[in-house]
């Protein structure tokens, strides 16, 4: 049992591995003493403290960290329900750890203009109330329109900018005549 963990339990036996409420002299102690423990003490404590083994890959400052977390959340309990709730509905419904996607909607106002070019030539979208003109056709979505402008398969909506690819940003919205140029998308 590592240093940190006797100090935290306050005299109990070695055979409560969960964690243990204690005072905020004690806090201090214990989140100073984190500093001093080696990377196979850290692995350990976060062991006890999570009940599972620690991610291979998680560096020595990420593994303080999270212990830190879990001896304050011991002293001082956890997020409220209410915190927790919110932070569900942030996240789109998605549940931590879930790997759900997060869903963000890009609201068009019919009259808006999104302008892409595409090997040269300029292509102009009319959003209307149902559905999108373009070159006097009428579609049902973005990626109809993409997919005949390449002749491939295209997120219309990335086609035309209006988001990025993954884990390069969030969703771009359109106001009401104004247009994009979709110049974020790959032209290949």
């Amino acid at each position: 049992m590592t240093q940190i963990s006797t100090s935290l339990q306050g005299g109990r036996g070695p055979a409560d591995t969960g964690p243990a409420t204690f005072g905020s002299d004690k806090l201090r102690a214990a989140l100073a003493a984190l500093d001093d423990l080696g990377l196979e003490q850290l692995r350990s404590e976060w062991r006890r403290l999570n009940r599972t083994p620690a991610p291979g890959r998680l560096s020595r400052d990420i593994l303080i960290r999270g212990i830190a977390y879990k001896l304050q959340e011991a002293a001082i309990g956890g997020l409220s329900r209410l915190a927790r709730r919110k932070l569900e509905e942030d996240e789109g419904g998605s549940h931590l750890g879930a790997g759900k996607p997060i869903a963000t909607a890009t609201r068009l106002q019919p009259g808006a203009m999104l302008v892409r070019e595409w090997h040269g030539r300029g292509h102009i979208v009319l959003v209307q109330e149902r559905g999108f003109e373009h070159e006097g056709r009428h579609y049902a979505s973005l990626s109809e329109i993409a997919r005949h402008i390449t002749g491939a398969h295209w997120s219309g909506p990335r086609f035309f900018g209006l988001t990025r690819a993954r884990g390069r940003g969030i969703a771009i919205t359109a106001s009401a005549g104004a247009g994009s140029s979709g110049s974020e998308a790959a032209d290949a």
